[in-house]
């Protein structure tokens, strides 16, 4: 039974993926701060606070314990802030940069270190169309998610040798808490620009990741979008 760790399973793209998992045989630990409510004997729930570095670290110390090997790490726990450069707080971007950025550092490194020693694995980066658009109104959100599409680069070149894969897979608007206050217009703006007018559903996003998961030749350090990016 191939086991994935997944963060921000409780809503969203994270718990949709989560669901799929379960459905088709995985174990899969879900780390989140509220709980997903997700009864099923192949999942292991932790509340934790991502960018919480020791509590983190405990909870890795207990999945090592368990001894299951991990297949896939799936990055996934993010927020977003839209609102102008100039009148975004200097906290609001620390704050972004934090759960965004260093909390995949983190989970990478922890996680990266196991699949390092089983000498095979996969981790996978969520990141947004947004930073290539270079989508002004979200210059936080879209500098934390360059930093994670430049952390799958550099860890994809150390780490390929131990039989560790890194990459990250970028989406449009969807249906989740993190768009819902955005404009209908704007949102509309974005996917035509990516060539998804009709947008992308989660059900569509996760098939674009299982894709990636069930492809054995995929390229370490890839970052791949979900649209036509120019």
């Amino acid at each position: 039974m191939p086991t994935a760790v997944i963060t921000g399973a409780s809503r969203g793209l994270g718990r949709a993926l989560t669901e799929r998992l379960l459905s088709l045989g995985w174990y899969v630990y879900g780390f989140s701060r509220s709980s997903p409510r997700i009864n099923h004997p192949n999942f292991q729930e932790y509340l934790v606070d991502i960018t919480d570095e020791p509590a983190v670290q405990h909870v890795v110390n207990s999945i090592k314990e368990a001894g299951k090997p991990i297949e896939v790490l799936v990055n996934n726990a993010g927020a977003a802030s839209m609102n102008a450069f100039l009148l975004t707080p200097l906290k609001t971007a620390e704050s972004i940069m934090r759960l965004n950025y260093l909390s995949s550092f983190n989970t990478t490194q922890l996680f990266g270190k196991i699949m390092a020693r089983q000498r095979y694995g996969l981790i996978i980066n969520i990141t947004t169309v947004a930073v290539p658009l270079n989508l002004e109104g979200e210059a936080a959100y879209v500098a934390s998610k360059a930093a994670v599409e430049a952390l799958t680069r550099v860890t994809a070149r150390e780490i390929s040798a131990q039989g560790v894969k890194v990459i990250a897979l970028g989406f449009g608007p969807m249906d989740t808490d993190l768009t819902r206050a955005i404009s209908r217009d704007k949102i509309q703006k974005i996917n035509d620009q990516i060539g998804r007018p009709s947008g992308t559903t989660l059900d569509e996003a996760i098939d674009f990741i299982l894709e990636k998961i069930n492809n054995s030749e995929i390229i370490s350090g890839s970052v791949e979008y979900l649209g036509d990016i120019r």
